[in-house]
């Protein structure tokens, strides 16, 4: 299955984007000519990644009846600062809220994300290496003690 975006560029350093029919804006910082007008393209990585997991790990917990009331996805990265700036060191909070959090469920669930459903996470554990952590009601979930 092919998979096709459109941008278009609005001038200076803006570009309309339209992807699956909907339309956003990318742009670069004023200080290198842009206007500032959206976010810049290798930082939509980050949100890609967590989009995705996100999205996974819900659908994961949904299927195995594990309620829950939040989940915020954070990713933050770190980039080499020679050009191509890549990311060299990338990292993915999990946090949950609710009563009646199964760590064991989360956990699994964030792995089969990781290892085998996420496309953006193994097309970015390619280049950089990544975290992940989870948070349950603002506690740590601890490492599994090895058997």
């Amino acid at each position: 299955m092919a998979h096709e975006t459109t941008l278009r560029w609005q001038g200076s350093m803006a570009f309309d984007v339209e992807l699956d029919g909907h339309h956003f804006t990318v742009d670069a910082d004023q200080a290198v000519g842009g206007g500032n007008r959206g976010p810049r393209p290798k930082d939509l990585l980050l949100s890609a990644l967590a989009g995705c997991t996100g999205m996974d790990v819900v659908s994961l917990l949904r299927n195995r009846k594990m309620p829950f009331d939040s989940l915020v996805v954070k990713v933050d990265a770190d980039a080499v600062q020679e050009h191509p700036k890549v990311y060299s060191a990338i990292r993915v909070e999990y946090a949950f809220t609710g009563a009646e959090l199964d760590g064991e469920k989360i956990r699994k669930a964030v792995q089969l994300s990781r290892e085998r459903y996420c496309a953006v996470s193994a097309m970015l554990a390619k280049v950089a290496p990544i975290a992940h952590r989870i948070l349950l009601n603002g506690e740590p979930l601890p490492e599994p003690n090895p058997a």
